[in-house]
């Protein structure tokens, strides 16, 4: 495998590429100073990983990375970021498929690369395509949740301008506004605008519920679905700190998405193809960042994922929580979780009376 570091120190990149070797890995490690000097796609040095630093020269790291992108389409790209500093991760990882904080470090690059790559491998398997294309027409890519989102990374963005976008879908709008007067949020005074629901739900909340709204919109179990996808979130996003948050409960909101898809059958029609796998094509298609379709893909089988517990195994717990299916206990385990199962079930039981 061929893995080439733009930009940075030259350094720490030597550092990992003897670690790599001493963990017995055929992985060649390139260090270049700019993307002038990526090599070719059609070479054989031609990149398997492009790994870019927070600052290439005097030009910001994803810019570059936007830039191999296109000279690079099938290259696992992978985004360093300075610890503590403020990028915003989910626009980040629209052309990223991980991010890592600066320095380089060998073992994270390895459960980086290697997650990606058991992500591939699934998604790529011809049984499950053929799985898919027996399923027909594909649900739609959530669209006012995409133009939402693009807003919201505006900071010229209003709440006036951000309420036309809800506005957009009366069953939304409709949706926001409840949400905002329950007992949840409402602090005791009754909103009936829309700009004022917007403001007080917040940006996260807003689009987490627009998503679930356009997501779980039909079929005879769209409100279970819908309910279920919100505590499931919500749930999953209190595991997690930080920006890492947003993406567990993003995730977490679409952990059922494969329920929307008819059962599908795999090639030698003696199993189902599980929800999940297919969720998570869906999702793959839709443009969706890796770790939220990673998360959904694998949230029944955190194991298969190495490196420590993230998104992935935040969904895992908290799907398993809210639908009162077993935790995996073996995996928690072995990524030093376990002490904190009890007050996880606490969290969703009191999450669950609230609710009822």
């Amino acid at each position: 495998m061929q893995i080439v570091v733009v930009g940075g120190d030259v350094g720490p990149v030597a550092d990992v590429g003897r670690e790599l070797a001493e963990h017995g890995l055929e992985w060649r490690l390139q260090h270049v100073t700019g993307p002038d000097d990526v090599p070719a796609a059609d070479g054989d040095a031609a990149p398997d990983v492009l790994v870019c630093a927070s600052r290439v020269g005097a030009s910001d790291g994803l810019a570059v990375l936007a830039g191999l992108r296109k000279r690079h389409p099938d290259a696992i790209r992978i985004l360093l970021v300075e610890a503590g500093g403020e990028r915003d991760v989910l626009e980040a990882l629209t052309t990223s498929h991980r991010i890592l904080t600066e320095p380089l470090d060998a073992l994270a690059l390895i459960e980086a690369v290697e997650s990606v790559m058991e992500l591939r491998t699934l998604l790529d398997d011809p049984g499950l395509k053929q799985a898919i294309e027996r399923v027909g027409t594909l649900p739609a890519a959530p669209r006012q949740y995409l133009a939402l989102t693009a807003l919201l990374r505006d900071p010229d963005s209003t709440a006036g301008r951000i309420a036309e976008v809800v506005a957009q879908d009366p069953t939304v709008a409709a949706r926001v506004l409840r949400l905002s007067n329950s007992a949840y949020y409402s602090g005791g005074r009754e909103i009936t605008d829309l700009r004022s629901a917007v403001t007080r739900l917040g940006h996260n909340t807003l689009r987490q519920l627009v998503l679930a709204s356009e997501v779980f919109s039909a079929g005879p179990e769209a409100d279970v679905l819908r309910d279920r996808a919100l505590r499931i979130s919500q749930l999953a996003g209190k595991l997690l700190a930080g920006t890492s948050a947003d993406l567990a409960s993003t995730a977490g909101l679409l952990a059922e998405v494969g329920l929307l898809l008819p059962p599908s059958v795999g090639v030698d029609a003696s199993q189902a193809t599980p929800y999940s796998v297919t969720g998570a094509y869906l999702l793959g298609l839709w443009g969706l960042p890796a770790p939220i379709v990673e998360a959904v893909a694998f949230h029944d089988r955190p194991a298969r994922i190495r490196g420590s517990f993230w998104v992935t195994g935040a969904v895992h717990v908290a799907a398993a929580l809210v639908n009162g299916r077993e935790v995996d206990e073996a995996y928690l385990r072995s990524v030093g979780q376990l002490d904190r199962l009890p007050r996880w079930r606490a969290m969703a039981e009191a999450a669950a009376e609230a609710a009822g």
